[in-house]
């Protein structure tokens, strides 16, 4: 899928294919929610949450959605996460599927934990 130009997260998913469009609005309130405070960008294309660092990404493709919370939060949901596809630290999300919002609220909520306490940086 050609990259999406966007200069913000309203932008991306306004310009997103349909079938994504959705998944994207409901997994932008998730984020949002979990960390109301953070700043929004665009970066390489990808809309992202930033505090002191990328707090989370996540991204539309043709059949489903990316989200992007660091590969140590992948691997502390890699039992929930058994039933979805993942790379080292994203997970993705189906258009045909609803979203898990509960586990993505956990996992948001994990990666802002690692950055407050640890400083965590993208592992």
């Amino acid at each position: 899928m050609p990259k999406i130009k966007a200069a913000t997260i309203a932008d991306y998913i306004a310009a997103a294919p349909k079938p994504a469009q959705k998944n994207l609005r409901e997994l932008y309130a998730i984020l949002k929610k979990a960390a109301p405070k953070a700043r929004e960008a665009i970066k390489w294309s990808t809309p992202v949450f930033e505090d002191t660092r990328i707090l989370f990404a996540f991204a539309a493709f043709k059949s489903h959605v990316n989200f992007m919370p660091t590969p140590s939060v992948i691997e502390a949901f890699r039992k929930e996460l058994a039933d979805y596809t993942t790379g080292k630290g994203s997970v993705q999300f189906p258009h045909d599927e609803p979203l898990p919002k509960t586990l993505i609220t956990k996992m948001a909520r994990r990666r802002l934990t690692e950055l407050r306490e640890n400083d965590a940086r993208w592992m």
